[in-house]
């Protein structure tokens, strides 16, 4: 029985290979607005922002006429590439509330989130307590002197 002839390894180049091993996805890269050599990360709680006026839709590139289409037909409409979420920098040593704009899977655009953009996320603010927490689980959590509730020994 003969054999054709023998297919050799693609080059290294072939765009099919620059794929990173395993095929794993890239995780997203956050980068400090105050240090932007200095990673950050989050919780992963995310509070996306919603638009209800077309000054809000002029204000992100869109035309007039189109921005007034798209409220009329969205009357709420709720942002998938911006967010505002709590991120921690190692580097200053403490969590900030940032606002992200995502532009494709691995980049994104960080900033601190201004006061301003808490009224156009929907049932939130963050300086105002859960009601829902007792006062001395917030008293608690406020602790300074490196004590837990619990401590297992």
């Amino acid at each position: 029985m003969t054999e054709g002839p023998r297919k050799t390894a693609e080059p290294a180049d072939h765009p099919i290979q620059k794929r990173q091993r395993g095929g794993r996805s890239r995780k997203r890269e956050l980068f400090c607005p105050a240090h932007p050599e200095q990673r950050i990360e989050g919780n992963g709680k995310k509070y996306f922002l919603h638009l209800l006026s077309p000054e809000e839709l002029k204000a992100r590139g869109m035309s007039h006429k189109k921005a007034q289409l798209v409220i009329e037909a969205y009357p709420v409409l709720v942002l998938s590439n911006e967010w505002l979420e709590e991120l921690f920098c190692p580097q200053c040593g403490s969590s900030r509330w940032c606002h992200i704009t995502k532009i494709d899977r691995v980049a994104h655009n960080v900033r601190w989130a201004p006061r301003e953009l808490w009224e156009q996320v929907a049932h939130v603010d963050p300086l105002v307590p859960n009601p829902s927490v007792s006062q001395f689980t917030r008293r608690s959590a406020r602790r300074t002197d490196g004590r837990r509730l619990y401590d297992p020994r």
